[in-house]
């Protein structure tokens, strides 16, 4: 353990903030929303999803030890206000939806997860070196990040004694996410520009 790492208890909050803004309750919202058959909020929390499946990317990076989790997680945060906010057509439908407690409790979610996103990515920009320093990943103020991973890996994968495989499916997803990001910069955002339909 880096018993020395002072900020232990602020990386650890921010991993539980993270299960709850950034899986329990868009996952509680998207039920709530095909329930009440809200798709505008429905067809966004869909879109939340798959910008934000770069987070689990992330986390399986992390349990691989590679330093490039650390420049996935600041774009994880980055993206998903970006697609939470850049539909046109998703936000005014969302304004005309009539008022009541999904609607309250979406639009402060959307504007909470928004802000926690943001200010972790600033707050996560000292351990960008993480990434580049060659052994970086090996310091303690590194390696306390990857401590939450680890102990996701010994519950949910306690039968893979190899966090590399982990790791590998990490990588996967990563160029599995950039080619899809890119292809839809590159070809769809020039056809359809804001509108998400």
């Amino acid at each position: 353990m880096n018993n020395e790492v002072w900020f232990r208890p602020l990386i650890w909050m921010d991993y539980r903030l993270a299960v709850l803004f950034t899986v329990v309750l868009p996952l509680f919202l998207l039920l709530w929303a095909f329930v009440q058959r809200a798709e505008a909020i429905q067809r966004l929390l869909i879109i939340y999803w798959r910008v934000s499946s770069l987070l689990v990317i992330t986390l399986y990076l992390m349990i691989g030890g590679f330093g490039v989790s650390f420049l996935s997680s600041v774009m994880a945060r980055i993206l998903i206000p970006i697609g939470l906010w850049f539909w046109i057509d998703i936000n005014d439908e969302i304004e005309y939806y009539p008022n009541g407690l999904l609607k309250l409790i979406f639009t402060s979610w959307r504007w909470a997860v928004s802000a926690y996103c943001l200010l972790g990515a600033i707050a996560f920009l000292p351990f960008l070196g993480c990434a580049f320093s060659e052994g970086g990943i090996q310091s303690p103020s590194c390696r306390v990040w990857l401590e939450a991973p680890l102990m996701f890996k010994e519950y949910f994968h306690p039968n893979i004694d190899k966090p590399g495989v982990l790791g590998t499916i990490g990588i996967i997803g990563l160029v599995v996410y950039v080619l899809y990001l890119s292809y839809f910069v590159l070809f769809k955002l020039g056809k359809k520009g804001r509108s998400a339909i």
